[in-house]
This record gives C-alpha cells, structure tokens and sequence, in this order.
C-alpha cells in the first residue's frame, strides 16, 4: 500500500465535535502554548502538526485534562471539559494513545487492552458476591468487545503474548487497540508512528482507516511523518512555539512559507 494513495472520507463539516478557544498553558516563564484556536468536524481527521517543542502535546494534554488551560476554553460537542480530570475527559468519549508507549509491562496484550475497558466496569462487593448472575455477564460482555478489538486490528496472533516481547509497531498498534476499547468518540493519536519503518507505517495507516470507518471516529493525529499525514488528515493546524501559524489542506499549508520556514529557517535570497 502507498500512502499517498491512501483516500480520506469526507468530514461532516455541519457538527464542531471540539473546540479549542485561545487556549493558553504556560509552565514557570515558559509560555508553551498562546492564544491557539482550533476546531474539529465530525467524522475528520484532523493533523495537530509543528517542529519539536511548537506545543502540539501540550495541547492534547490541555484537551485531556492533564494540563488544563490557563486561559481560554475547550468545548467538547458544546460542553466545557477544560476544567474537568483526565478520568472525567475519558468518560465523555474520548480516548489517547501516547507519545512513548505507556503499556503495562509484565502483562498481556489481552489484559493491556481490557484496560481499556475501565469505564465500562463497575466493581462492587455485591456483584462480586453473586458473580454467576451479574459480574460474570459485565466480563462477558467487555471480554467480546475487546475481542472485536482484537480481530479489526489483525492481533489474533499475538494476543497471548507478553506486551514486553512484542515488536515496537504491535506495541503501537496494542496502544490503539486499548483506545478503541474505551469505545471512544474522539480519539487522539500522539505520533503512533514513532519509531516505525516504512512497512509498519504502511499497516498502522490501514488500521487507522480502518478503525475510523468501522468505528465512526473523529480524529486529532500529532505526526511528524509528512506522507502519513498528507495522506490521511483532511485538515492540518500548524504550530511553533505554541502558536498557530497555519490551518488549512494539508498540501497548502505544509507549503506555505513560514511552515518551511519553521521547519528549515528562513533562506535569505541575495539579490542578483
């Protein structure tokens, strides 16, 4: 498969999912985002871009309520979540992978990916006192979800396996799949092609696809890859140092003059 083959659906433009509005977070005298304004249609994927250090994971930790935003508000279908905790953030719907792999070692690639399916269960003594007629049916039921999981993402084969002894690109794909678990509306993806060859970026742009149709997800995707996110985002929002100095197609705006020039520094053209 070629990634600039790769089609994109069409977004509902009619429904903003999320809204960031001049949204700012700074750390000591360091202003890491300023001022950023973004929104994401239903069913779009949109590409959350900029050179190392331009704000990008600090604004998906904004959205996520690890770092909430100092200034401005972020709207999730209409409603605020800036104020709320990482755990309430998930409970509305929406779901990330992470920049470095955060599996648990010395577990499963099945249990790392029923972890994903914490919201949906619901522990208590009296369930587990008659666990034949209550808690043995919740189990049933999260064990097919994640085995549904399983089969889109093509893990069948490694599903028993320890997550440490798996390859760096199933490690990223086990990531995803626990996202997919929590059975998420809007998810965000910190570059899950870090670290992977050209193949493995191949298979995890399919699976995405595959996953975004299958699901119906809206997508924020962090990437550093060009041809991944020329092929796969309908939209790109550019950062460097924290502010926002590009939104638009991904063709235009990775050619606009201060993209490359935030990429590569200015050239300055002696007259003939």
């Amino acid at each position: 498969m070629s990634l600039t083959s790769t089609l994109t659906s069409t977004p509902n433009q009619n429904e903003v999912v999320l809204a960031c509005n001049n949204i700012s977070r700074w750390f000591g005298g360091l202003h890491a985002v300023k001022h950023v304004s973004m929104e994401i249609r239903k069913g779009e994927t949109l590409g959350l871009v900029g050179p190392n250090g331009s704000g990008k994971t600090t604004t998906v930790n904004a959205i996520t309520g690890f770092f909430p935003p100092q200034e401005g508000e972020i709207l999730y279908m209409g409603r605020p979540i800036h104020k709320l905790r990482p755990h309430e953030v998930a409970q509305q719907g929406i779901a990330r992978t992470f920049q470095n792999v955060a599996l648990f070692k010395g577990m499963s690639v099945l249990d790392n990916i029923l972890l994903g399916r914490h919201n949906f269960m619901k522990p208590s003594v009296l369930s587990a006192m008659f666990y034949w007629w209550s808690a043995q049916k919740e189990e049933v039921k999260n064990r097919n979800k994640v085995e549904e999981i399983i089969d889109l993402l093509q893990l069948e084969d490694v599903r028993d396996e320890m997550v440490d002894v798996v390859p760096l690109g199933t490690q990223k794909r086990v990531e995803l799949a626990r996202a997919l678990a929590a059975e998420p509306q809007f998810l965000i993806l910190d570059e899950p092609m870090a670290g992977m060859n050209q193949e493995e970026k191949e298979y995890m742009v399919r699976f995405i696809l595959d996953a975004k149709e299958a699901l119906g997800l809206t997508i924020l995707l962090i990437e550093h890859h060009m041809d991944v996110v020329t092929a796969i985002c309908d939209r790109l929002v550019i950062l460097n140092n924290g502010e926002k100095i590009k939104e638009g197609l991904p063709l235009d705006a990775i050619s606009d003059p201060d993209v490359v020039a935030a990429y590569i520094g200015r050239v300055d053209h002696a007259a003939a």
